[in-house]
């Protein structure tokens, strides 16, 4: 069973929304992450290569920033930006085969070569609620690099 630890939120730019939500709600921010070819396959089984920038507070619950990147399915909307719910989970192929079993398909996931998911996965459910899915084994990493309060 998968076990909720954060909500994504797309922001038009990551720093800035960084010192606005740190002026409004006093939230502190682990260092950003910054990786210029993220290698995903989405949901029709398309492996695709995008850039992609993001951060999580320091506090639970935690707030995670994704910064907007267009063409991608991490852009703003009118309505809302709030992007997923994420969960972490003992077997991530598993539980993703649970939630498409479930009518809640997926989008999109980590690859490492030909394997996937890797990592994480996003699910999204005909109600407009994007799941996300992330291994526990990166679980002590996050923690140690993404979750502690950076120096800038």
């Amino acid at each position: 069973m998968a076990v909720h630890y954060h909500v994504g939120i797309v922001v038009p730019d990551l720093e800035a929304a960084q010192a606005r939500l740190t002026e409004l709600l006093g939230v502190s921010w682990g260092p950003v992450m910054a990786v210029g070819e993220n290698h995903l396959r989405d949901g029709e089984g398309n492996d695709i290569v995008v850039p992609t920038k993001l951060c999580y507070s320091t506090d639970e619950p935690r707030l995670e920033l994704i910064e907007e990147t267009p063409g991608t399915i991490w852009v703003c909307n009118e309505p809302s930006n709030l992007h997923h719910i994420g969960f972490w989970t003992a077997d991530l192929p598993a539980e993703s085969e649970r939630l498409s079993a479930a009518r809640c398909p997926l989008q999109l996931a980590g690859r490492d070569g030909s394997a996937s998911p890797v990592t994480f996965a996003y699910h999204r459910d005909d109600l407009g609620i994007r799941i996300e899915i992330v291994d526990d084994a990166i679980r002590p990493m996050m923690e140690q690099f993404l979750f502690t309060a950076s120096d800038g």
